[in-house]
């Protein structure tokens, strides 16, 4: 799964950007508003985790721009204002979830997942679908109660695709979600980690919809 990180502090942005990777996200990490704009404008994003004060333009500005523009992303704001009125301000203005620095890791992670299950209209943490259970926060698969060792990018397609359940998920939008800046794809990539996948969780697990994409088969 994709994320922006927009973060100006560089120990902040490196830790975090590397957290995030051993969570299994895919991350692109900016350091000012106007190069958020422009990595936003690219429409790739499921998430941005969003830092307030920023060079060149701030944060409740960005976030502004994108609720006025209709797009559906989920926005942490991670910010050293902890004033209740910021809180307040940065909700009311569309942020889904707010919070201050310093911070926990694993708590951001945790409350990233949770923004990410409401906007996917799931009550449940766990993906299923028949003896396949996805855990995203644990990173654990299991097939028939028995876990499924997967690669980072074989769990981060098996998600995207458990994600878009019922429906086809593009190519192109499986490179996007688990391919981040400078990271060179292949032309076969994501059929081999397709092929690699199947062996580990059955071959009829996931269908390829021809000239479409790929999706999860129905239990």
């Amino acid at each position: 799964m994709r994320v922006l990180l927009v973060e100006d502090d560089p120990m902040i942005g490196k830790a975090v950007q590397q957290g995030l990777r051993n969570a299994g996200f895919s991350v692109d990490w900016v350091q000012t508003g106007p190069d958020a704009e422009l990595a936003l404008g690219n429409d790739v994003y499921r998430a941005a985790i969003l830092d307030l004060s920023l060079p060149g333009k701030d944060g409740l500005q960005i976030l502004t721009s994108i609720r006025q523009q209709g797009r559906a992303i989920a926005v942490l704001i991670v910010s050293a204002r902890d004033a209740t009125a910021d809180r307040i301000s940065g909700l009311n203005l569309g942020a889904d979830d707010y919070l201050v620095k310093p911070f926990d890791l694993h708590e951001l992670i945790a409350r990233l997942h949770a923004i990410l299950r409401r906007q996917s209209g799931q009550v449940q943490p766990l993906l299923s679908s028949g003896p396949l259970t996805l855990d995203p926060l644990s990173r654990q698969v299991s097939l028939h109660a028995s876990p499924v060792s997967l690669s980072r990018r074989e769990f981060a397609l098996l998600e995207t695709l458990m994600r878009g359940m019922g429906g086809v998920v593009t190519r192109a939008a499986l490179e996007e979600a688990i391919y981040g800046w400078g990271e060179e794809i292949e032309s076969n990539a994501i059929e081999v980690h397709l092929h690699n996948l199947r062996k580990k969780i059955g071959i009829d697990t996931i269908k390829n919809v021809r000239g479409v994409g790929y999706r999860v088969a129905s239990p």
